[in-house]
Protein backbone atom coordinates (compact mmCIF):
# COMPACT_ATOMS: atom_id res chain seq x y z
CA UNK A 1 0.00 0.00 0.00
CA UNK A 2 2.99 2.52 0.88
CA UNK A 3 4.65 1.71 -2.52
CA UNK A 4 1.42 2.60 -4.22
CA UNK A 5 1.29 6.07 -2.31
CA UNK A 6 5.05 6.51 -3.48
CA UNK A 7 3.95 6.02 -7.22
CA UNK A 8 1.13 8.76 -6.68
CA UNK A 9 3.74 10.89 -5.25
CA UNK A 10 6.00 10.54 -8.50
CA UNK A 11 3.14 10.62 -11.13
CA UNK A 12 2.04 14.10 -9.59
CA UNK A 13 6.03 15.55 -10.54
CA UNK A 14 4.65 15.56 -14.22
CA UNK A 15 2.07 18.01 -13.74
CA UNK A 16 4.14 20.34 -11.22
CA UNK A 17 6.76 20.34 -13.36
CA UNK A 18 4.23 22.58 -15.55
CA UNK A 19 4.01 25.16 -12.54
CA UNK A 20 7.64 26.97 -12.76
CA UNK A 21 6.10 28.17 -16.43
CA UNK A 22 2.79 30.08 -14.34
CA UNK A 23 5.30 31.22 -11.51
CA UNK A 24 7.71 32.95 -14.95
CA UNK A 25 4.80 34.04 -16.51
CA UNK A 26 3.27 35.56 -13.27
CA UNK A 27 6.73 36.96 -12.03
CA UNK A 28 7.08 38.89 -15.29
CA UNK A 29 3.86 40.27 -15.67
CA UNK A 30 4.13 41.58 -11.29
CA UNK A 31 7.63 42.67 -12.65
CA UNK A 32 5.62 45.29 -15.04
CA UNK A 33 2.70 46.23 -13.38
CA UNK A 34 1.85 45.21 -9.61
CA UNK A 35 -1.35 45.31 -10.24
CA UNK A 36 -1.29 42.94 -13.46
CA UNK A 37 -4.49 43.80 -14.88
CA UNK A 38 -3.77 46.24 -17.76
CA UNK A 39 -4.43 49.30 -16.03
CA UNK A 40 -0.54 50.25 -17.22
CA UNK A 41 0.46 47.48 -19.72
CA UNK A 42 -1.12 44.93 -21.68
CA UNK A 43 1.48 43.10 -21.67
CA UNK A 44 1.82 43.12 -17.85
CA UNK A 45 -2.14 41.46 -18.01
CA UNK A 46 -1.74 39.18 -20.47
CA UNK A 47 1.22 37.26 -18.82
CA UNK A 48 -0.87 37.32 -15.79
CA UNK A 49 -3.55 35.54 -17.58
CA UNK A 50 -1.79 33.12 -19.19
CA UNK A 51 -0.17 31.64 -16.07
CA UNK A 52 -4.29 31.81 -14.50
CA UNK A 53 -4.60 29.64 -17.23
CA UNK A 54 -2.58 27.00 -15.35
CA UNK A 55 -2.89 27.84 -11.72
CA UNK A 56 -6.51 27.48 -12.15
CA UNK A 57 -6.20 23.96 -13.76
CA UNK A 58 -4.36 22.44 -11.62
CA UNK A 59 -7.10 20.14 -10.71
CA UNK A 60 -7.72 18.95 -14.31
CA UNK A 61 -3.56 18.99 -14.58
CA UNK A 62 -3.42 16.71 -11.93
CA UNK A 63 -5.60 14.54 -13.62
CA UNK A 64 -4.48 13.95 -16.90
CA UNK A 65 -0.56 13.97 -15.08
CA UNK A 66 -1.51 10.70 -12.02
CA UNK A 67 -3.17 9.34 -15.14
CA UNK A 68 0.07 9.11 -17.12
CA UNK A 69 2.18 8.23 -14.06
CA UNK A 70 0.45 5.82 -13.26
CA UNK A 71 -0.05 3.95 -16.24
CA UNK A 72 2.33 1.06 -16.81
CA UNK A 73 3.59 1.74 -20.08
CA UNK A 74 3.07 5.67 -19.68
CA UNK A 75 0.67 5.81 -23.03
CA UNK A 76 -1.08 8.53 -23.79
CA UNK A 77 -4.47 6.63 -24.03
CA UNK A 78 -4.46 6.58 -20.06
CA UNK A 79 -3.91 10.92 -20.37
CA UNK A 80 -7.16 10.52 -22.41
CA UNK A 81 -9.21 8.14 -19.65
CA UNK A 82 -7.97 10.28 -16.56
CA UNK A 83 -9.32 13.56 -18.16
CA UNK A 84 -12.94 11.45 -19.24
CA UNK A 85 -12.80 10.25 -15.39
CA UNK A 86 -12.53 13.68 -13.88
CA UNK A 87 -14.92 15.43 -16.64
CA UNK A 88 -17.60 12.94 -15.51
CA UNK A 89 -17.01 13.34 -11.39
CA UNK A 90 -16.76 17.14 -11.56
CA UNK A 91 -19.93 17.60 -14.04
CA UNK A 92 -21.80 14.59 -12.11
CA UNK A 93 -21.62 16.43 -8.93
CA UNK A 94 -21.28 20.01 -9.89
CA UNK A 95 -23.69 22.25 -7.71
CA UNK A 96 -26.00 22.55 -10.87
CA UNK A 97 -26.47 18.76 -11.44
CA UNK A 98 -27.11 18.03 -6.98
CA UNK A 99 -29.50 20.80 -7.58
CA UNK A 100 -31.39 19.14 -10.55
CA UNK A 101 -30.95 15.81 -8.63
CA UNK A 102 -32.45 17.28 -5.29
CA UNK A 103 -34.98 19.65 -6.26
CA UNK A 104 -33.20 22.22 -4.39
CA UNK A 105 -32.34 25.46 -5.12
CA UNK A 106 -28.42 26.40 -6.08
CA UNK A 107 -27.84 28.32 -3.35
CA UNK A 108 -28.68 25.49 -0.22
CA UNK A 109 -26.90 22.80 -2.67
CA UNK A 110 -24.37 21.70 0.31
CA UNK A 111 -21.13 23.44 -0.10
CA UNK A 112 -18.73 20.53 -0.04
CA UNK A 113 -20.48 20.26 -4.04
CA UNK A 114 -19.54 23.87 -4.84
CA UNK A 115 -15.77 22.85 -4.35
CA UNK A 116 -15.61 19.71 -6.44
CA UNK A 117 -13.33 20.85 -8.99
CA UNK A 118 -10.03 20.54 -6.93
CA UNK A 119 -6.66 18.62 -6.55
CA UNK A 120 -7.79 15.81 -4.74
CA UNK A 121 -10.63 15.29 -6.91
CA UNK A 122 -8.04 15.29 -9.58
CA UNK A 123 -5.52 13.00 -8.06
CA UNK A 124 -8.77 10.47 -8.24
CA UNK A 125 -9.60 10.82 -11.29
CA UNK A 126 -5.62 9.91 -12.25
CA UNK A 127 -5.77 6.88 -10.27
CA UNK A 128 -9.03 5.79 -12.01
CA UNK A 129 -8.13 6.83 -15.53
CA UNK A 130 -4.57 4.35 -14.90
CA UNK A 131 -6.15 1.76 -13.13
CA UNK A 132 -9.17 1.35 -15.97
CA UNK A 133 -6.15 1.14 -18.47
CA UNK A 134 -4.07 -0.89 -17.06
CA UNK A 135 -6.48 -3.40 -16.80
CA UNK A 136 -8.01 -3.21 -20.04
CA UNK A 137 -5.34 -2.38 -22.46
CA UNK A 138 -4.95 -5.91 -23.78
CA UNK A 139 -8.59 -7.10 -23.18
CA UNK A 140 -9.53 -9.37 -26.31
CA UNK A 141 -13.35 -9.25 -27.11
CA UNK A 142 -15.51 -11.32 -29.25
CA UNK A 143 -15.00 -10.97 -33.52
CA UNK A 144 -18.64 -8.36 -32.81
CA UNK A 145 -17.06 -6.66 -30.44
CA UNK A 146 -13.47 -6.14 -31.22
CA UNK A 147 -13.51 -2.67 -32.33
CA UNK A 148 -13.44 -2.11 -28.70
CA UNK A 149 -11.00 -4.81 -27.66
CA UNK A 150 -7.29 -3.26 -25.81
CA UNK A 151 -7.36 0.53 -25.55
CA UNK A 152 -10.52 1.47 -27.30
CA UNK A 153 -12.23 -0.27 -23.90
CA UNK A 154 -10.11 2.22 -21.86
CA UNK A 155 -12.48 5.00 -22.26
CA UNK A 156 -16.01 3.23 -22.06
CA UNK A 157 -14.38 1.91 -19.13
CA UNK A 158 -13.18 4.69 -17.24
CA UNK A 159 -16.53 6.37 -17.73
CA UNK A 160 -18.26 3.71 -16.16
CA UNK A 161 -16.06 3.61 -13.29
CA UNK A 162 -16.16 7.18 -12.78
CA UNK A 163 -20.05 7.32 -12.76
CA UNK A 164 -20.10 4.64 -10.24
CA UNK A 165 -17.39 6.82 -8.32
CA UNK A 166 -19.67 9.58 -8.80
CA UNK A 167 -22.62 8.35 -7.02
CA UNK A 168 -20.29 6.93 -4.08
CA UNK A 169 -19.36 10.76 -4.16
CA UNK A 170 -22.71 11.56 -3.58
CA UNK A 171 -22.68 10.06 -0.24
CA UNK A 172 -18.87 10.15 0.81
CA UNK A 173 -17.73 13.55 -0.67
CA UNK A 174 -19.67 15.54 2.17
CA UNK A 175 -18.20 14.11 5.03
CA UNK A 176 -15.04 13.75 3.11
CA UNK A 177 -14.82 17.24 2.35
CA UNK A 178 -15.92 18.35 5.75
CA UNK A 179 -13.17 16.46 7.03
CA UNK A 180 -10.85 18.04 5.43
CA UNK A 181 -12.11 21.41 5.90
CA UNK A 182 -12.03 21.05 9.76
CA UNK A 183 -8.44 19.83 9.48
CA UNK A 184 -7.43 22.89 7.53
CA UNK A 185 -9.41 25.19 9.69
CA UNK A 186 -7.76 24.06 12.70
CA UNK A 187 -4.41 24.52 11.70
CA UNK A 188 -5.61 28.22 10.24
CA UNK A 189 -6.99 29.20 13.42
CA UNK A 190 -3.69 28.23 15.01
CA UNK A 191 -2.17 30.94 13.36
CA UNK A 192 1.59 31.25 13.06
CA UNK A 193 1.80 27.60 14.98
CA UNK A 194 -0.69 26.49 12.19
CA UNK A 195 1.89 26.69 9.41
CA UNK A 196 4.81 25.65 11.53
CA UNK A 197 2.50 22.02 12.29
CA UNK A 198 1.83 22.23 8.66
CA UNK A 199 5.45 22.82 7.42
CA UNK A 200 6.68 19.96 9.50
CA UNK A 201 4.39 17.54 8.12
CA UNK A 202 5.49 18.35 5.06
CA UNK A 203 8.73 17.36 5.09
CA UNK A 204 7.88 14.30 7.63
CA UNK A 205 5.47 12.73 4.71
CA UNK A 206 8.24 12.79 2.00
CA UNK A 207 9.25 9.58 2.57
CA UNK A 208 6.16 8.51 2.38
CA UNK A 209 5.21 10.25 -0.67
CA UNK A 210 1.53 11.98 1.57
CA UNK A 211 2.99 14.91 1.88
CA UNK A 212 1.38 16.43 -1.96
CA UNK A 213 -1.89 14.85 0.11
CA UNK A 214 -1.02 17.45 2.60
CA UNK A 215 -0.24 20.38 -0.28
CA UNK A 216 -3.48 19.91 -1.76
CA UNK A 217 -5.79 21.29 1.37
CA UNK A 218 -2.94 23.84 1.96
CA UNK A 219 -2.08 25.04 -1.37
CA UNK A 220 -4.63 24.49 -3.71
CA UNK A 221 -8.53 25.04 -3.37
CA UNK A 222 -9.53 21.59 -1.97
CA UNK A 223 -11.31 23.41 1.21
CA UNK A 224 -11.15 26.99 0.61
CA UNK A 225 -7.44 28.21 1.86
CA UNK A 226 -5.46 27.99 -1.93
CA UNK A 227 -2.91 29.87 -0.01
CA UNK A 228 -0.94 29.45 -3.87
CA UNK A 229 -3.64 30.62 -5.97
CA UNK A 230 -4.41 33.43 -3.99
CA UNK A 231 -1.31 35.00 -3.05
CA UNK A 232 -0.35 34.89 -7.34
CA UNK A 233 -3.99 36.29 -8.06
CA UNK A 234 -3.59 38.84 -5.14
CA UNK A 235 -7.09 37.90 -3.68
CA UNK A 236 -5.87 36.74 -0.72
CA UNK A 237 -5.47 38.73 2.72
CA UNK A 238 -2.32 41.11 2.92
CA UNK A 239 -0.34 40.11 5.57
CA UNK A 240 -1.73 36.36 6.04
CA UNK A 241 -1.84 34.97 2.37
CA UNK A 242 1.41 32.76 1.67
CA UNK A 243 1.81 31.73 5.55
CA UNK A 244 2.16 27.92 4.13
CA UNK A 245 4.76 29.21 1.71
CA UNK A 246 7.38 31.78 2.98
CA UNK A 247 8.72 29.52 5.73
CA UNK A 248 10.02 26.94 3.38
CA UNK A 249 12.49 29.54 1.34
CA UNK A 250 14.79 29.93 4.70
CA UNK A 251 15.01 26.14 4.78
CA UNK A 252 15.70 25.50 0.69
CA UNK A 253 17.87 28.05 -0.11
CA UNK A 254 20.26 28.27 3.02
CA UNK A 255 19.28 26.09 5.94
CA UNK A 256 19.96 22.52 3.79
CA UNK A 257 22.58 24.04 2.06
CA UNK A 258 24.82 24.59 5.24
CA UNK A 259 23.44 21.14 6.64
CA UNK A 260 24.96 19.79 3.40
CA UNK A 261 28.61 21.91 4.31
CA UNK A 262 28.04 20.44 7.09
CA UNK A 263 27.52 16.42 6.11
CA UNK A 264 30.92 17.12 3.83
CA UNK A 265 32.71 18.79 6.67
CA UNK A 266 32.39 15.34 9.00
CA UNK A 267 32.85 12.89 6.26
CA UNK A 268 36.04 10.47 6.31
CA UNK A 269 38.76 12.62 5.20
CA UNK A 270 39.60 9.73 2.23
CA UNK A 271 35.58 10.20 1.31
CA UNK A 272 34.97 13.45 0.86
CA UNK A 273 35.45 13.76 -2.76
CA UNK A 274 32.79 11.16 -3.19
CA UNK A 275 30.16 12.59 -0.60
CA UNK A 276 30.63 15.74 -2.43
CA UNK A 277 29.92 14.77 -5.76
CA UNK A 278 26.25 14.33 -3.94
CA UNK A 279 26.34 17.22 -1.75
CA UNK A 280 27.32 20.11 -4.24
CA UNK A 281 24.84 18.90 -6.62
CA UNK A 282 22.19 18.62 -4.03
CA UNK A 283 23.11 22.50 -2.46
CA UNK A 284 22.93 23.80 -5.80
CA UNK A 285 19.69 22.24 -6.89
CA UNK A 286 18.11 23.36 -3.43
CA UNK A 287 19.13 26.90 -3.24
CA UNK A 288 18.43 27.42 -6.66
CA UNK A 289 14.85 25.76 -7.81
CA UNK A 290 13.83 24.68 -4.65
CA UNK A 291 14.42 20.91 -5.73
CA UNK A 292 15.81 18.83 -2.10
CA UNK A 293 15.22 15.61 -2.52
CA UNK A 294 18.61 14.99 -4.00
CA UNK A 295 19.70 16.10 -1.08
CA UNK A 296 17.03 15.08 1.67
CA UNK A 297 17.11 11.28 0.48
CA UNK A 298 21.09 11.59 0.65
CA UNK A 299 20.20 11.04 4.55
CA UNK A 300 16.48 10.53 5.16
CA UNK A 301 17.00 7.01 5.58
CA UNK A 302 21.20 6.60 6.20
CA UNK A 303 20.27 9.48 9.34
CA UNK A 304 16.41 9.30 10.28
CA UNK A 305 17.17 11.05 13.45
CA UNK A 306 18.86 14.12 11.85
CA UNK A 307 16.09 14.18 8.89
CA UNK A 308 13.19 14.46 11.65
CA UNK A 309 15.13 17.55 13.34
CA UNK A 310 15.39 19.12 9.90
CA UNK A 311 11.43 18.37 9.80
CA UNK A 312 11.31 20.34 13.31
CA UNK A 313 13.52 23.46 11.64
CA UNK A 314 11.25 23.87 8.86
CA UNK A 315 8.37 24.10 11.07
CA UNK A 316 10.15 26.23 13.14
CA UNK A 317 11.24 28.35 10.27
CA UNK A 318 7.58 28.51 8.95
CA UNK A 319 6.44 29.98 12.50
CA UNK A 320 8.98 32.42 12.36
CA UNK A 321 8.66 34.06 9.14
CA UNK A 322 4.58 33.77 9.92
CA UNK A 323 5.23 35.97 13.03
CA UNK A 324 7.84 38.46 11.03
CA UNK A 325 6.36 40.71 8.14
CA UNK A 326 7.33 38.61 5.55
CA UNK A 327 5.89 36.97 2.89
CA UNK A 328 6.91 35.38 -0.36
CA UNK A 329 5.13 32.36 -2.94
CA UNK A 330 6.49 30.17 -5.52
CA UNK A 331 4.73 27.98 -8.25
CA UNK A 332 7.38 25.55 -7.84
CA UNK A 333 9.71 25.37 -5.19
CA UNK A 334 11.20 27.41 -2.09
CA UNK A 335 14.17 28.74 -4.20
CA UNK A 336 16.03 31.09 -5.39
CA UNK A 337 14.02 31.57 -8.94
CA UNK A 338 10.43 31.70 -7.41
CA UNK A 339 11.75 34.17 -4.42
CA UNK A 340 12.67 36.47 -7.04
CA UNK A 341 9.38 36.11 -9.10
CA UNK A 342 7.32 36.52 -6.27
CA UNK A 343 8.91 40.13 -5.38
CA UNK A 344 6.74 42.63 -6.58
CA UNK A 345 3.13 39.72 -6.12
CA UNK A 346 0.47 41.50 -4.99
CA UNK A 347 0.45 39.71 -1.35
CA UNK A 348 4.39 39.97 -1.15
CA UNK A 349 5.61 41.29 1.93
CA UNK A 350 8.85 42.44 2.89
CA UNK A 351 10.62 39.26 0.76
CA UNK A 352 14.14 40.55 1.19
CA UNK A 353 14.17 39.29 5.22
CA UNK A 354 14.57 35.90 3.11
CA UNK A 355 18.47 36.77 3.44
CA UNK A 356 18.91 37.11 6.90
CA UNK A 357 16.33 35.13 8.33
CA UNK A 358 18.13 32.70 5.89
CA UNK A 359 21.80 33.09 6.52
CA UNK A 360 20.60 32.80 10.84
CA UNK A 361 19.23 29.45 9.67
CA UNK A 362 22.09 28.06 7.38
CA UNK A 363 24.48 28.61 10.95
CA UNK A 364 21.54 26.73 13.08
CA UNK A 365 21.39 23.82 10.50
CA UNK A 366 25.08 23.35 10.10
CA UNK A 367 26.19 23.62 13.55
CA UNK A 368 23.06 21.08 14.52
CA UNK A 369 23.48 18.52 11.69
CA UNK A 370 27.88 18.73 12.42
CA UNK A 371 26.80 18.11 16.50
CA UNK A 372 24.10 15.57 15.69
CA UNK A 373 26.69 13.71 13.11
CA UNK A 374 29.48 14.01 15.54
CA UNK A 375 27.78 12.69 19.02
CA UNK A 376 25.67 10.22 17.44
CA UNK A 377 28.13 8.78 14.75
CA UNK A 378 25.62 9.40 12.29
CA UNK A 379 26.10 7.40 8.40
CA UNK A 380 25.25 11.11 6.64
CA UNK A 381 26.87 10.52 3.23
CA UNK A 382 31.13 9.83 3.76
CA UNK A 383 30.51 8.13 6.64
CA UNK A 384 29.35 4.97 6.05
CA UNK A 385 30.80 1.77 7.28
CA UNK A 386 31.34 0.25 4.39
CA UNK A 387 34.80 -0.30 2.93
CA UNK A 388 35.44 1.68 0.20
CA UNK A 389 39.03 2.43 0.46
CA UNK A 390 40.26 -0.11 -2.17
CA UNK A 391 37.45 1.12 -4.62
CA UNK A 392 38.23 4.14 -6.54
CA UNK A 393 36.18 6.97 -6.31
CA UNK A 394 33.33 7.55 -8.49
CA UNK A 395 33.91 10.67 -11.10
CA UNK A 396 31.32 13.59 -10.97
CA UNK A 397 31.02 13.76 -14.59
CA UNK A 398 30.27 11.23 -17.62
CA UNK A 399 32.90 11.10 -20.38
CA UNK A 400 31.48 13.69 -22.93
CA UNK A 401 30.70 11.96 -26.55
CA UNK A 402 32.04 13.52 -29.60
CA UNK A 403 28.94 16.06 -29.88
CA UNK A 404 29.94 17.16 -26.46
CA UNK A 405 27.02 15.82 -25.04
CA UNK A 406 26.93 13.27 -21.69
CA UNK A 407 27.26 9.85 -22.56
CA UNK A 408 23.91 9.02 -20.62
CA UNK A 409 23.90 5.22 -22.70
CA UNK A 410 27.09 4.22 -21.04
CA UNK A 411 25.56 5.51 -17.43
CA UNK A 412 22.38 3.60 -18.08
CA UNK A 413 25.02 0.50 -18.92
CA UNK A 414 26.74 0.56 -15.66
CA UNK A 415 23.80 1.27 -14.18
CA UNK A 416 21.79 -1.84 -15.02
CA UNK A 417 25.00 -3.89 -14.56
CA UNK A 418 24.84 -2.83 -11.31
CA UNK A 419 21.40 -3.73 -10.72
CA UNK A 420 22.13 -7.15 -12.05
CA UNK A 421 20.70 -7.11 -15.36
CA UNK A 422 17.63 -6.25 -17.14
CA UNK A 423 15.97 -9.70 -16.20
CA UNK A 424 16.60 -8.43 -12.31
CA UNK A 425 14.23 -5.88 -12.73
CA UNK A 426 10.59 -6.49 -12.54
CA UNK A 427 9.98 -2.06 -12.98
CA UNK A 428 11.30 1.03 -12.78
CA UNK A 429 10.54 4.81 -13.37
CA UNK A 430 11.83 7.95 -12.03
CA UNK A 431 10.49 11.04 -10.40
CA UNK A 432 12.44 14.56 -10.49
CA UNK A 433 15.65 13.38 -9.62
CA UNK A 434 15.92 9.52 -9.50
CA UNK A 435 15.27 6.52 -11.02
CA UNK A 436 13.24 3.88 -8.56
CA UNK A 437 13.97 0.22 -9.46
CA UNK A 438 12.08 -2.90 -7.86
CA UNK A 439 14.44 -5.50 -8.56
CA UNK A 440 13.75 -9.52 -8.03
CA UNK A 441 16.95 -10.50 -6.24
CA UNK A 442 18.55 -7.74 -4.08
CA UNK A 443 21.35 -9.67 -3.25
CA UNK A 444 22.60 -9.12 -7.35
CA UNK A 445 22.72 -5.18 -7.08
CA UNK A 446 25.95 -3.86 -6.56
CA UNK A 447 26.11 -0.70 -4.98
CA UNK A 448 29.66 0.21 -5.88
CA UNK A 449 29.32 -0.75 -9.47
CA UNK A 450 26.52 1.50 -9.84
CA UNK A 451 28.15 4.42 -8.14
CA UNK A 452 30.67 3.68 -10.80
CA UNK A 453 28.77 5.38 -12.89
CA UNK A 454 29.47 8.55 -11.78
CA UNK A 455 26.13 8.99 -10.38
CA UNK A 456 25.63 10.89 -6.81
CA UNK A 457 24.18 7.85 -4.56
CA UNK A 458 22.24 5.28 -4.32
CA UNK A 459 19.66 4.73 -1.56
CA UNK A 460 17.57 1.22 -0.51
CA UNK A 461 14.21 1.37 0.99
CA UNK A 462 13.72 -2.11 1.19
CA UNK A 463 15.78 -5.27 -0.35
CA UNK A 464 14.29 -4.95 -3.41
CA UNK A 465 13.34 -1.21 -3.94
CA UNK A 466 16.54 0.63 -4.76
CA UNK A 467 16.82 4.37 -5.74
CA UNK A 468 19.60 5.66 -8.05
CA UNK A 469 20.51 9.65 -7.51
CA UNK A 470 21.13 11.20 -11.15
CA UNK A 471 19.76 14.44 -10.60
CA UNK A 472 17.89 17.03 -12.68
CA UNK A 473 18.84 14.92 -15.72
CA UNK A 474 17.23 12.05 -14.67
CA UNK A 475 15.19 11.84 -17.83
CA UNK A 476 17.85 10.90 -20.16
CA UNK A 477 19.45 8.41 -18.07
CA UNK A 478 15.85 6.59 -17.52
CA UNK A 479 15.20 6.94 -21.04
CA UNK A 480 18.74 5.34 -22.01
CA UNK A 481 18.00 2.57 -19.33
CA UNK A 482 14.25 1.76 -20.89
CA UNK A 483 16.14 1.30 -24.58
CA UNK A 484 18.96 -1.21 -22.86
CA UNK A 485 16.14 -3.06 -21.09
CA UNK A 486 13.75 -3.51 -24.34
CA UNK A 487 16.84 -4.21 -26.62
CA UNK A 488 17.35 -6.94 -24.25
CA UNK A 489 14.29 -8.57 -24.74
Amino acid sequence: MMKYFQRIGRSLMLPVACLPAAGILYGIGYWIDPSGWGANSIVSAFCIKAASAIIDKIPLLFAVGVSVGMAEDKDGTSAFAGLVSYLMITTLLSAGAIAMYTGLDVANVPAAFGKIENAFIGILAGIIGSTCYNKCREVMLPDWLSFFSGKNSVAIVTAFMSAITAAILYYVWPAVYGALESFGVSIADLGPWGAGIYAMLNRALIPLGLHHALNAVFWFDTVGINDLGKFWAGTGTPGVTGIYMTGFFPVMMFGLVAGAKAMYRTAKPNRRSMAASLLVAGAFASFFTGITEPLEFSFMFLAPGLYLIHALLTGISAVVCAYLPVRCGFNFSAGMIDWILSFRAPMAVNPWLIIPIGLVFAVVYYFVFKWMILKFDLKTPGREDEDFDELPIAPTTLPPKKDGKKDFTQMAATILEGLGGSENLKSYDYCATRIRVEVADGSQVDEHKIKSAGIPGVTRLSATNVQVVIGTKVQFAYEALKKLVEASK
